[in-house]
Parts: C-alpha cells; structure tokens; sequence
C-alpha cells in the first residue's frame, strides 16, 4: 500500500491561510456567475511517473499506519479513521452500520471526496498527490473538519502552471473504526487517525464504577470487627503480661521460659498471637463469599425465560455483577418514553394538509383521554375499530382505482384515509387534488431515507431511516403512490402513481437537536428549485413567511393541537420557490461554510437559517407511538409495591399528559399540576412553587426535608405535576431545588417534558441525594445515557432502533414489562438473601472467635489453641463457606408468583429493613451474651 503525506495535525492547530484563497472543487470568482458544471477535480498527478507495481495486500490492523491507502471489502470492520476516496458505487456513496459505535443500527450513508473518485486501483495510488490538513483527535461521533489540498494539472498540457485546489472533508466523508461496511462492494480511502486517536477509542471511556449500597455499609461493619479485634488481642496481651508478671502461678508448670524476656514484650508479642488466633473475626473470606452469591444471581437472572424477549432474541443480560441487591431497594424509576414506555415503531396516522385533516385512527392516548371524561373505553375502542376496518377496505379499493400500485401491501397500509384518495383524485377541486400532490412530493424528497427493493411478485421496497419516524413518512408516500425507487447519479428517483421521474437533490441540510428541522433543495424535471423543509411546529411556524396563509395557520395549529392531545407526535411540512440567481448565490456561500476548517457547523447552521426562511405551510402529520405490551399493568404493580415512577422525555405536554392517562400514571381523580413558567424567571418560579406548598401545609424548610427523607410511604394519589424543561431549568436551580424535591415528593406522579439529557441526569441527582433513596434509571436512547448512569441502578432498553443505552447500563432488557420480575422478583430475593448471608456470616464467625476468645481465661491468654490449627485455617475457607454461601443463592421466603401477587412485600427493600447496623449489632451482641449466659 503506498503511503500519501500524513495528515497528522499542525502543531498550531488549523489556519487559514495568508495568501490567496485555493479554489475548492466548488470554485468560483466571488461577484461572477457559478459554473454551470462544477469543477472537482483530481487528485491523480498525471505528470509522475508510474511503475505499475503498487498491490494491495491483506495485513493485520496494528500495522495500518496514517496516510496508508486501505482497500475495505463489504461486511468488513473498519480497522482506522478512513477518508473516504472511491466507492464501488458510481455516485460514491456507501452504507455503513455503526452499531458497535453508538448502538444503531439503521445503516447510514457516507460519501468519497469528489476529487478521489477516479483513484480505483493501487496503480492509482501512485500516482496520486495531495495533503489533508486535519483538526486534532477529539472524540465527537458527529463532527470532524479537514481539507484536502493538491495541485491540480493539465493532462493535456504538462508543463503548464498546476492551479492550487482544495475540498473541505465532513463527517460524511470518514469512515470510523469498528464501523462495519455494509451494501458496498468495495470501498478505496485513506487513513486519517489509528490507534488511541480514533474516536471510537477516544470514546472507551469507563463507565463510572458502581458499589451496592449493601457493599457501601459493610465496610463500616468491617471496621467495627477490626475494633472489637484491636480489643479483644490488646486485653489478651495485657492479661497474659499481666499474669506472667506476677509469677508463682500455674503458667510456671506451663511455660518454660518467656519469649520477650520481659512481661511488657511478652504482651506485646502475644497481642500480635491473638491477632492471628482471632482472625477470623474480621470476614475478609465474606467478600469472596459474596461474589460468589452475586455471579449465581447474575447467572439467574440471564436464564429467566420469563424475561426473554423473542422477537430479538434477546434475554434479560446483566451487565454488572455486583449489584443485584440493589434492584431489592429501588424506591424511585425514571423513565424515557419513547423507545422505553413506547415502542418506539412509528405508524402514520393522520394529517392535515391545506386546512383538511385526514386519517383515522383509535390511539392508547385517546383512550386515556376519554377514560379520565368517564367514557366506557372498551365499547368505545370497539366501535372505532370497526369503523377503522370499514374505512381501510374502502381506502384500499380507491388507492386501487386510482392506481394500481405495485409497492402498496395491504397489511402495513397505517394511513386510514379514504377522503384523501378521493381528494386526490380530484373529488372536491382541483386546489386540494394540488395540496395533497404537493405534500406527498414534499414526503417522499425531503429525507435522508435508504430505499432497498426486495425482489418478488410483487416487489417489496423496505426503508433504512435514521430515525423510524422518518421511515413511516416515506413509507405512507409510498402507500398513496410517491414511492422512493432509490438514488442514482442524476439524484432521487421516484414512482409517482406509475411514472418514474428523477429529482435532482442540490443540497440536503440535515436534521439536528439544535435545529430541529431538515430541508432538502431540489431541483424539479421541469428546472424550477424548490425547497422543502420539515420540523418541529414551533421552528417551522417561526420560518413561515409573515402576513400570508393566516388562516391556513391557525386551522393547522388547531389540528396540530388535537393530534397531540390525541398522543400523537407532530410535524410541520412547509415549502418555499427558490429563483435561479437567488439559490446560487446562497449555494456560495454554503460552499464556502462547507470548505471552512475552524467552526464549519456554526457557519454551516447561519448559512441553512439565511434559505429556511419565508417558507409557505403545506400542512402537518401526525405519527403515533404505541405503548409497550403490558406497560400499564407494570406501572400499576410497582406503584402497589411503594415504588413512584417519573417520566422524563421529551416530547410536548399534551402528548406526555395523554400517555400518562394511558398508563395509569394519571387518573381523573388526581389534580394536575401544570407548572410552566412563562417569563421564565426564578422568583416567578420560586412564587408558584411556594404557591403549591401550601395547599400541603409545607414552606419547603431543611425539617421538612428531614423528615421526607425519614419518609417511604407513598404520597396520597391526588395530585401530580407536569413541567416543561424551560420551567424545569429554573426550579433545578440551588435555592429552589429543595422547595422543587419536596412538592414533587407530594405527588403521586412526576411528568418532566421537554427536558435534555443533561436535565435527566440532574433530575435523578435531586432525587438521589436529596432523599437519600435508592434510585433506577431505564431508557433506550444515546439521549438516556446520562440519567442511566447517574442512577444507582441503570437498565437499558435493547429496543428496535438502536442499542446505546444497553451499552452504558447495569442490566439490559428487551421491554419494560420485564422490570416488574426484575425488581420485585428477582431484585427482593437477592437483597433478602444477602442480608441473610451477611449477618448468618457475621455469626457464624463471632461464635468461632469467641469461643477460642473465652477458653483463653483458662489458659491466662497464652494463646492455647483449643482446636487443631488446621480447623481454624479451614473453618471459613471449607467447614462453613458453602452452606452460607448456597443459602445466599438459592434461599427463597415466597415464590415468585408470590413475589407479584403481594408487591407490598418489596417494601421491606424500600426501607431497607433486611440489612441494618441494629441487626448487625443485635447479631454481634446476641452471640456474645449467649457465650456468657
């Protein structure tokens, strides 16, 4: 493999340069017009000369170097940080699978440099020439800056001047080590990072290291052994000085002689011989012992069957060992929703588009919503279902009137709409036929969306998304006839109702938390450039062009706002007509935000918000989440067993409040409390906080924590609150997080919305230290890591998108029905068998150590054994370990149908009554007294 220059960083970090900007591969004049046809150019030097003899050759990871040219074959691992050159695929795009990175596994699609697509074989590599200038390691999955920089000349002309070139090298460029190729046959780049630089290395941080609580306290018990020890060998020592002081005594028939010479060294000496008779005392063997116990435990809980998930083939997996007796403890759970309550499989419901909302459907948020009115739920449920039926039969013979489309199969049909394929057709005008055209074009262009067909009569066309919502928006278009075929050099091909067309994609500003829109610029068969964007509604309304469509707004906003209510999660589609002159001039200025090497983001983020402006509403959709199998019901039990639940996710108040009422978390009698602060300042925050105090009688006082932190009873189920993250912010705050902890531990249940990773995690924090409990934390999402681990205990979600949380978690499991049986099952009966194990140790020892203790006063302290030495050296390490230990691995007070039958007896764990500093006492003082008496 022939090297090129290392991209290793400048010392100085990257500059831009004095002299006279390079051209990049989207080079232009400032103030002139842009190419028609843009200039790449090639990193291949035609004027070096060629041997011919480069070969590629296999060899093993830890001898790629940086600036060697790797060839990558598909289904490979990624050995380094690889700039992309060339690709099998003519376009030069490849699909990569990150899962050992960051836990996805939807495949994602990454792009060679325009100027390396022409370097397909080691002869190429020969002959090219460049550099690449790199920011320094940093372990950001999501960014990276560099540019690649040659001298580009005329092959027809050799000895004419070569012109400086340079092309900016994105995220989108790289391939990252232990990455796995995927749909693409090959794929030609350069190492960039090896070793400890690349970013999947850089991210192998440890998790933080967690002690059970049990394991926290018997160091203290340790401790006070080494206490009683220390006294028990100091009065040995000075009773047997003592004695041999005073002599004329029977030690004299006894001993022949003293060993220190003196009765002072002769305590001193013997102090260290009770040391070792007395050893057993301090229970070093008990720490071995309990490793033991918990590796059984761990083992166990992996073998439920009970808790293995099928559908992934997936059991319930510990991931940490060591604190199983934790899960008997547990008294506050912090959910996610999405992916954690939900199923985070995303089904097209309704829409609105152009003022008309369509869709039907029966959500679980609907049915919450009308229980807590005091609707009959299960008649109500039966009827919409039926009528559901009726319409998708009816939506199906008039899908096939209008177009016989190939790609629709029946069963996955999610959007039960038959007026919209009646508006279509042009039943009710031609403006609306127009609107819903439009939206579902707006659909089927505006994603990032993978499409793969799978062979068959008929064909079947799957889609590979980042996000499940985005595929459900591809795959209704694709049901109403705007299928997505794929990509192609010429850009994305669609199937619009039995017409193949191609559009040109000029530029796709992709999705991020901060922006919360995507848009994609295409440019249409008949040349016009169109822009569409979807997003959050809140973004979107913001960007509408202002004094137009006003009506149009407010009817959508309503719809929007029932959907929600309805639990559904929303979205806004809007559009705007780019002129020619003014879409080139922007596309500069992009160009140049994408060739910058310091704060390409920033300037990238200012660039997309100068074109995502002035947009024309086309209208909104609405998917839905369902729940979990078996959630409420799960809920209900750990709430009967004293444990509260919390619910910190993200999604908007009225979707959190409706799926709360959906998994009996909410119910018609509580009183809601809605805290949401609108000037967003902490004295108007600390004015409603003390507000709601006092219909408790409470002012949020330092006693009053005292005595909630005394406090394990579940609060009264009459009231619960709701709060978004701006309100949030301000009540996290240090002088009102006390007054904050003490309402929310009022209240039956705690719905936080619209709240960061960063919130979860300090919302757990609160909790956990400031009401000195035992706290669990489950989430599937890279977004859920932090709260995860923060929490004593974290469990992670192996749900269907992805597996980030599983990676940081304590134990990991295929839905949240399985945490019933992991906490009150299995969690209650190792916490119960450890402080068994623990204190029948403790015993156990202090009955041997006193005895040898008390046979001393026979013998003046002179160390006798009264028994063989062996037995001592044996009693913990073969004599008593193992029925101890079999005791902390199979001892059981009820079954496990007990266990879920009677939740209460998990209380015992919640107040910690299993294992106590009285009982440890009572069991050291016990066997003392019982030697006397």
């Amino acid at each position: 493999m022939t090297p090129v220059p290392s991209p290793l960083p400048l010392e100085d970090g990257l500059q831009i340069p004095e002299h006279d900007r390079p051209k990049t591969a989207f080079s232009y004049e400032p103030g002139g017009e842009a190419p028609a046809v843009k200039d790449f150019g090639n990193l291949i030097n035609p004027n070096l000369p060629v041997t011919g003899k480069p070969r590629f050759h296999q060899d093993y990871w830890k001898n790629v170097k940086v600036g060697d040219f790797v060839r990558i074959y598909n289904d490979d691992q990624i050995p380094a940080d690889v700039v992309i050159l060339s690709t099998s695929d003519p376009d030069g795009a490849c699909y990569v699978e990150t899962k050992n990175l960051d836990g996805e596994t939807n495949l994602k699609v990454r792009h060679a440099l325009r100027s390396g697509r022409k370097i397909k074989h080691a002869r190429d590599c020969e002959r090219v020439q460049f550099t690449i200038e790199s920011e320094a390691p940093q372990p950001n999955l999501y960014q990276y800056s560099g540019v690649t920089r040659w001298t580009q000349y005329n092959s027809k002309s050799p000895d004419s001047p070569g012109e400086e070139m340079a092309e900016p090298i994105s995220i989108n460029n790289l391939l990252l080590r232990g990455c796995n190729l995927r749909n693409t046959d090959w794929v030609l780049g350069v190492v960039i990072f090896t070793g400890f630089d690349t970013k999947i290395m850089m991210n192998s941080g440890i998790t933080p290291s967690k002690r059970s609580r049990i394991a926290r306290e018997l160091n203290w018990n340790v401790i006070y052994n080494f206490i009683i020890l220390f006294f028990m060998c100091f009065v040995s020592g000075l009773v047997q000085g003592v004695t041999w002081s005073q002599g004329n005594n029977s030690l004299d028939y006894f001993e022949f002689g003293s060993i220190g010479g003196k009765p002072s060294l002769d305590g001193f000496i013997t102090f260290w011989a009770a040391l070792i008779l007395f050893q057993n005392l301090v229970p070093i063997s008990l720490y071995i012992s309990l490793e033991i116990i918990k590796t059984c435990q761990a083992f166990f809980i992996y073998s439920d069957t009970e808790m293995y998930y099928e559908k992934i083939d997936y059991p319930c997996t510990p991931k940490s060992w060591n604190i199983s007796d934790d899960l008997g403890q547990i008294e506050y759970i912090f959910s996610d929703k999405t992916g954690t309550l939900t199923q985070n499989v995303m089904e097209f419901k309704k829409a609105t588009i152009n003022g008309v909302p369509y869709g039907e459907a029966y959500t679980e948020a609907q049915a919450g919503m009308q229980k807590r009115q005091g609707i009959d739920v299960e008649k109500e449920s039966a009827r919409a279902r039926e009528e559901i039926a009726q319409a998708r039969a009816k939506m199906l013979i008039e899908i096939r009137k209008l177009h016989d489309n190939p790609y629709l199969h029946d069963a996955e049909l999610t959007f039960i709409a038959p007026d919209f394929v009646t508006d279509l057709a042009g039943a009710t005008g031609k403006e609306q036929q127009q609107a819903n055209a439009e939206f579902m074009l707006a659909l089927a262009l505006c994603h990032t969306v993978i499409s793969e067909t799978i062979p068959g009569d008929p064909p079947r066309i799957e889609f590979k998304a980042q996000s499940p919502d985005e595929a459900a928006l591809v795959a209704t278009a694709r049901d109403v006839g705007y299928t997505v075929l794929g990509n192609s050099p010429d850009g994305i091909r669609l199937n619009i109702m039995g017409d193949e067309r191609t559009f040109k994609v000029l530029n796709t500003l992709e999705f991020n938390s901060t922006r919360k829109r995507m848009s994609a610029i295409i440019r249409m068969p008949d040349n016009r450039i169109i822009l569409y964007c979807k997003g959050a509604d809140s973004v979107i309304y913001s960007r509408l062009k202002r004094g137009e469509q006003s009506e149009l707004r407010r009817t959508t906003a309503e719809h929007l706002e029932m959907f929600a209510r309805e639990g559904l999660r929303t979205l806004c589609i809007a559009q705007k007509v780019l002129g020619e002159e003014e879409y080139q001039n922007w596309n500069r200025e992009h160009e140049i935000a994408s060739a910058a090497i310091q704060n390409r983001e920033d300037r990238l983020e200012e660039v997309s918000d100068l074109i995502e402006r002035d947009l024309t509403l086309l209208g909104g959709t609405a998917i839905e989440d369902r729940l979990q199998d078996g959630v409420p019901d799960t809920i209900a039990l750990l709430a009967e067993a004293g444990i509260k639940l919390w619910v910190l996710t993200g999604d908007k108040v009225e979707t959190a409040i409706n799926i709360g009422f959906s998994c009996n978390l909410l119910n018609n009698d509580m009183e809601l409390i809605i805290f949401k602060i609108e000037d967003e300042q902490v004295s108007t925050a600390e004015e409603e906080l003390d507000k709601h105090l006092a219909s408790f009688n409470m002012v949020g006082s330092d006693e009053e924590l005292a005595a909630a932190r005394k406090s394990h009873e579940p609060p009264a189920p009459t009231h619960a609150i709701v709060i978004d993250g701006d309100s949030l912010k301000l009540v996290l705050d240090e002088q009102l997080r006390q007054k904050f902890l003490l309402l929310c531990k009022q209240c039956k249940s705690v719905i936080c919305c619209r709240v960061s990773p960063a919130q979860k995690a300090a919302v757990v924090a609160m909790v956990k230290s400031g009401l000195d409990v035992m706290t669990l934390s489950v989430g599937d999402g890279a977004n859920d890591v932090a709260m995860i681990q923060e929490a004593d205990v974290g469990v992670g979600i192996a749900g269907e998108e992805g597996r980030q949380a599983v990676m940081s978690a304590d134990y990991a499991i295929g839905q949240f029905r399985f945490l019933q049986r992991l906490v009150l099952v299995h969690g209650r009966w190792s916490y119960r068998r450890l402080g068994e194990t623990i204190a029948n140790f403790f015993y156990k020892n202090i009955v041997w150590t006193f005895t040898i203790f008390w046979y001393q006063i026979y013998c003046n302290f002179d160390m006798t054994y009264l028994y063989d030495y062996t037995y001592i050296l044996l009693f913990n390490l073969a004599f008593t370990s193992l029925p101890v230990i079999f005791m902390g691995v199979l001892d059981q007070d009820v079954s496990d149908k007990v266990s879920l039958a009677v939740p209460q007896l998990y209380r015992r764990g919640i107040e910690r009554l299993e294992w106590t500093q009285t009982k440890f006492w009572f069991v050291s003082m016990f066997r003392i007294f019982s030697h006397i008496r």
